[in-house]
């Protein structure tokens, strides 16, 4: 048997295999409508900010005019913004006449051993509890999201029926551009491929993810964990919050928002790559082994059917059958960001992007470079090797 008919069938083998044991992580599965609760908790929104005057407005205003029957509140914290993002924030509140639900706050200087978010997100979590001591839940957000009028009122019923202690969502991102509805999509279905979401909401299984644009969680089970603190140097600290409940046994769920979205923009390549080379080798672990193995399971999975495909000889129809898996596979995430059937086959072009800025993630860390965000590098490896 010649090599290319064993990477035909290897390739079909892994497909068939995902298809069968991998979590159904291809469905796209609305959050049910469950029944609304005997009575509606107060909910207290705590948003990191950092430069985010021509966005924050957005967020502020979508939350504060939720379809949400009980008390909420939001509190933005400005992390030493430079373009009046405090003032947009406050504005947002006036213009609706709310301005007595939200409260800004001014973080304090960032200590070492902390990421700028997590010590924002601390300091409003605290100035939360302080300010209502009585809510029942945190909306933990970021200020490039509009909140859909209904979410946050659909996300209490299901954390309420269910028992949860936390639920996400991942917000629908921007597939304005075409670069966009290239990556976009993509970049969620090879999450979903990560943490399946059946996974992530079974108690028994060990894997936990969230989607740090919307995490809505009670305070008792932060308090739990050891509050913010105990992700306080997480790059991915969505995921990590994750883990740490579930550490703890506690439930959670991670679905696709029906309504909420993200307003954050990337118009041309450069973001989109910037935005997948920032953590990809932190997701890794730093490990040049997994850093090899997942090259090698990117170029087999995903790149070599459709080359098999095309090619007189072994090979072809185990990569016509494993393109075919792929592409089935991936079209309901394409069909949920309202994209042209068309971008589902194409695949494995979009999966040389993600490993080129794969390996970009790696390169720039073993030069001490790191990943940056907002004008603050992080992630960067230490003069003996270790991550600082």
């Amino acid at each position: 048997m010649s090599l290319a008919s064993l990477a035909g069938l290897a390739s079909a083998g892994a497909w068939a295999w995902m298809w069968s044991m991998r979590g159904h992580f291809w469905r796209v599965d609305p959050v049910p409508t469950l029944p609304a609760p005997e009575s509606w908790p107060q909910v207290v929104a705590v948003i990191p900010a950092r430069d985010e005057a021509d966005v924050i407005g957005i967020t502020v205003t979508s939350l504060l005019s939720q379809n949400y029957p009980g008390k909420l509140s939001v509190v933005v914290v400005d992390d030493h913004s430079s373009d009046g993002t405090a003032d947009a924030a406050r504005a947002a509140a006036e213009a609706i006449g709310v301005p007595e639900r939200l409260k800004v706050v001014q973080a304090p200087d960032l200590p070492a051993g902390w990421t700028g978010k997590m010590w924002a997100q601390n300091h409003g979590v605290a100035t939360a509890r302080a300010t209502c001591p009585d809510a029942d839940l945190l909306l933990l957000t970021d200020a490039d999201i509009r909140h859909g009028k209904g979410e946050l009122r659909r996300m209490v019923s299901k954390l309420i029926a269910e028992r949860l202690d936390m639920a996400s969502l991942m917000v629908r991102l921007s597939t304005d551009s075409w670069w966009e509805k290239a990556a976009v999509p993509a970049f969620v279905f090879f999450f979903r491929l990560l943490y399946p979401f059946p996974w992530v909401s079974d108690p028994r299984s060990s894997t936990a993810a969230a989607a740090g644009g919307y995490v809505l969680i009670r305070p008792q089970m932060l308090e739990l964990i050891g509050g913010i603190k105990a992700i306080k140097d997480a790059l991915i600290d969505d995921c990590a919050l994750a883990n740490a409940v579930k550490v703890e046994r506690g439930r959670l769920t991670l679905d696709l928002a029906q309504e909420t979205e993200s307003v954050r923009r990337y118009a041309g390549p450069e973001g989109l790559w910037a935005m997948i080379s920032r953590s990809a080798f932190t997701q890794l672990r730093h490990s040049p082994f997994l850093l090899l193995g997942t090259v090698l399971a990117m170029l087999l999975v995903f790149v070599l059917p459709p080359i098999l495909a095309f090619r007189n000889g072994g090979g072809a129809s185990t990569g016509a059958l494993a393109w075919a898996a792929m592409t089935i596979a991936y079209y309901p995430m394409v069909r949920y960001y309202r994209q042209l059937p068309f971008w589902a086959p194409l695949l494995p072009v979009i999966s040389l992007f993600y490993l080129g800025a794969t390996l970009h993630s790696a390169f720039k860390y073993w030069r001490g470079e790191g990943g940056q965000w907002k004008g603050r590098l992080q992630d960067i490896r230490g003069p003996q090797g270790a991550p600082s």
